[in-house]
């Protein structure tokens, strides 16, 4: 019975890990060959708004 216990385990920790590896593969392969130009327009726009601002926290 522990074996069977701990096969589930093993199996269902791995079906979870597969599922969560699945989605930030689909993410990066959408990024790459349907981003075309745009990849980096998010980032580029945050970094736009944030210029100028006061860093906050931490030591320096």
């Amino acid at each position: 019975m522990a074996q069977y216990f701990t096969d589930f385990l093993i199996v269902s920790a791995f079906i979870v890990g597969l599922t969560a590896l699945m989605g930030v593969i689909a993410n990066g392969i959408g990024e790459h060959i349907f981003g075309g130009s745009k990849r980096k327009e998010h980032v580029n726009e945050s970094k736009h708004i944030q210029t100028g601002w006061k860093l906050v926290g931490g030591k320096k």
